[in-house]
């Protein structure tokens, strides 16, 4: 139960071994100590210091439960096993696949994967979530987006199309719940230092894990639905989105 200070005493972090997950998870623990339950792939090699990270950020226990994204048959097991413990109080869903973007798009296989990692894998948690968390009549969801997914470029438009889609199905969640009491908080980064994009030269407005999870924290704290990070990106949107196409596929985006 979110206590009386709105503070969370349980967290869930699908996609255990995230680093902005982890980093959510730190910010919440500055405020008080809480459970943590980080679902992670089995074999990750990361896992255990992903534990490490949360107890040190403050954790009063951590629990790791075994959660394979593209097993959507398994997902109402790993859900139970989250909730066995009692309520959960804020759901952080953190786990995304890329690639190369041109290899992508060329090879079914690899595209097929990053679609059902990236979006059937988080719509297939996100109901479950859902309800439960209209079962226990209050909670906070909190959807890892991209504005790679707000207006989806020619550059890397499959994992784009993913973002896409998972955030319209986030948004709509968080509609559906609304009048249940559990909020739904949508986040559209920009570029973040993570392992996840070290591999890609650094675009403007790239930022810390750590400056998403303050933000992150506030914004589902203050109810709000949605978030771009860092703030600015949402006015380049709001631009970019009304760009006629001849125009925008010449852009070196």
């Amino acid at each position: 139960m979110i206590n009386a200070v709105g503070n969370p005493q349980t967290i869930l972090l699908l996609g255990g071994t995230s680093e902005i997950g982890l980093a959510i998870c730190a910010e919440y623990l500055k405020k008080g100590p809480a459970r943590i339950i980080l679902a992670a792939l089995p074999g990750d090699p990361l896992r255990e210091a992903a534990v490490t990270q949360a107890k040190a950020a403050g954790a009063s226990q951590v629990d790791v439960i075994d959660f394979d994204a593209l097993d959507t048959e398994s997902h109402p097991k790993v859900i139970d096993a989250a909730w066995d413990g009692g309520d959960v109080d804020v759901a952080i869903v953190a786990f995304a696949l890329d690639g190369d973007p041109e290899e992508l798009w060329q090879n079914q296989r690899k595209a097929v994967r990053v679609a059902e990692i990236n979006y059937t894998a988080a719509v297939s948690v996100g109901v479950l979530l859902g309800e439960k968390m209209k079962a226990q009549g209050f909670g906070r969801i909190i959807a890892m987006s991209s504005v790679a997914g707000e207006r989806v470029r020619r550059s890397n438009f499959v994992y784009g199309s993913t973002k896409a889609g998972l955030d319209g199905f986030y948004l709509g969640l968080g509609e559906a719940l609304r009048q249940y009491g559990p909020r739904v908080l949508v986040i559209r980064p920009g570029m973040v230092r993570t392992r996840f994009s070290a591999h890609v030269k650094e675009a403007p407005l790239t930022i810390d894990k750590e400056d998403i999870a303050t933000l992150a924290v506030s914004a589902s704290q203050k109810g709000k639905e949605l978030v771009w990070a860092p703030g600015p990106f949402r006015f380049v949107m709001m631009v970019l989105r009304h760009i006629p196409r001849p125009i925008f596929r010449k852009l070196p985006i």
